[in-house]
């Protein structure tokens, strides 16, 4: 717990609250604007999410040597969360463009 300052943590827990909240407010948009297809966006960002925990877990138990592969999951979850956002938006953008010719 004492890996990071206090403000370091209120920064890191914040980011992912703030994650969440994003989360739900792009599902929920999904839902009033009636356009099923943005759900996949707050879906993408779920591998994100799980970096950001994989993080703040590792900090939490003080960067323990035994926890280290937390670090490789955060890594990894990072660049699978990059490319499944990369395909929401691409979805998204291909469902508009589908949308606007028919």
């Amino acid at each position: 717990m004492h890996a990071l300052s206090l403000p370091t943590w209120m920064i890191h827990v914040s980011s992912v609250l703030e994650w969440m909240v994003a989360m739900w407010f792009i599902w929920q948009f999904a839902t009033v604007t009636q356009r099923p297809v943005w759900r996949w966006l707050a879906i993408g960002m779920f591998p994100a999410l799980v970096s950001a925990m994989a993080a703040c877990t590792w900090h939490l138990f003080d960067n323990a040597p035994t926890l280290a592969w937390l670090v490789t999951l955060q890594a990894a979850m990072t660049v699978v969360g990059n490319g499944t956002l990369c395909l929401a938006a691409w979805w998204i953008w291909r469902q508009e463009q589908q949308s606007a010719e028919s």
